[in-house]
């Protein structure tokens, strides 16, 4: 095969299960994405596994070990290099005997499947991180039987049908002579074993459902949409088989003041028109709590003013985004008449009692493109 399973894992080949799952377990939390972000380093994941899937399954490891594809739906071509659906095993049986390709027993231990929890947060616990305790409905290890499937002090039985090999062989004529040809023991299914007495809680399954309470620390920084991985957290897989992976999807709550772009805050503050000229120190809200911003003289609306390192916590890295403070300059609609007789008097010292319109360039007026027109320019 194209990937060493064994090599991935750091393991012999004669590697017993709980080696398998103990080299597995240390790659993964040195590995895995949530401790390490690196690309490469997620792709090195990828592959443990994909190893581990292989070599904790008995019948994947037995094809892998036999050079065909764990993954295929036909069990993978020989090594050899025949296709998909040509008959290696019955010929190997043909001319080297029974057994010579032998697939084995398949394992009642199949893999849990993976599940999803949506968990909503405010800006607040996205930009800081926060612990969160989590009520999840999940498949465990049946108490009773400990996921043998067995009813209290029994345990399964050899097929005897086919005497545990999970297969039973017939012996047809063919042009090549007798060859003999092998499927699945309608008895046992092809486990190699019975379950004469099933376990009276899970009913044989080997799990059973029920709801756990568990603590979750999320990190600062993440964001709507953001999944988390916790490798090992899903359910228990039939038969006692390893775990899938439990995803946390976050939703962001949308807030009140602030709007996320990124790792930035953006926030729109109204001053009145007096402390645009002037200037003023204001105090503003913040995640961190109320600070103070000091507004310039003759400040325009539509300006900004950043205070730095003010916002979300970035992921996986050190450091904060800012917060972008846009600034709205209010204009009095309603004045009294002192407050009039006051700006009539600045206007006057300032020789604004009648102010000249001002065009942005490109923006003349209709008369002033007219006139240019017939002095072509």
């Amino acid at each position: 095969m194209a990937n060493d399973y064994y090599g991935a894992l750091g393991v012999r080949r004669d590697a017993p299960p709980d080696e398998i799952k103990k080299a597995y377990r240390r790659l993964a939390r040195e590995l895995h994405p949530d401790v390490n972000p690196d690309p490469q380093t997620q792709e090195r994941f990828k592959e443990i596994t994909q190893a581990y899937e292989v070599l904790s399954d008995p019948g994947k490891r037995q094809m892998y070990d036999q050079g065909a594809d764990p993954f295929a739906p036909n069990g993978g071509a020989g090594a050899g290099g025949f296709g998909p659906g040509f008959p290696f095993s019955d010929i190997m049986d043909a001319f080297f005997g029974a057994g010579a390709a032998a697939r084995g027993p398949r394992s009642r231990a199949r893999r849990g499947r993976n599940a999803t929890i949506r968990v909503e947060m405010d800006l607040s616990e996205c930009a800081f991180g926060t612990t969160r305790e989590l009520v999840v409905d999940t498949a465990v290890v049946c108490p009773t039987c400990s996921g043998e499937g067995t009813a209290p002090g029994t345990h399964p039985e050899t097929c005897e049908v086919c005497g545990g090999r999970g297969e039973v062989s017939q012996v047809t004529r063919s042009f090549l002579g007798q060859v003999m040809t092998s499927r699945p023991c309608p008895h046992c299914g092809g486990f190699g074993t019975v379950i004469r007495r099933p376990c009276p809680e899970c009913d044989g399954d080997g799990r059973v459902r029920t709801r756990r309470t568990m603590k979750v620390r999320i990190p600062a920084g993440v964001e709507d949409g953001t999944h988390i991985q916790l490798a090992g957290e899903g359910e228990i897989g039939s038969g006692g088989g390893p775990p899938g992976d439990l995803f946390l999807e976050i939703l962001q709550r949308p807030h009140p003041i602030f709007e996320r772009q990124g790792d930035d805050l953006h926030c729109t503050v109204t001053i009145p028109m007096v402390a645009a000229a002037l200037g003023a120190t204001l105090s503003v809200e913040t995640l961190d709590g109320p600070r103070e911003l000091d507004i310039r003289p003759g400040t325009q609306s539509g300006q900004v003013a950043p205070m730095y390192a003010l916002g979300v916590q970035h992921l996986n890295d050190s450091g904060r985004g800012d917060l972008i403070i846009h600034i709205s300059v209010e204009t009095p609609s309603k004045l009294d008449e002192a407050q009039e007789t006051l700006l009539k008097q600045l206007a006057a010292l300032r020789g604004e009692e009648t102010p000249p319109g001002r065009f942005a360039p490109g923006q003349q007026g209709f008369f002033s493109r007219l006139r240019d027109a017939f002095n072509g320019r």
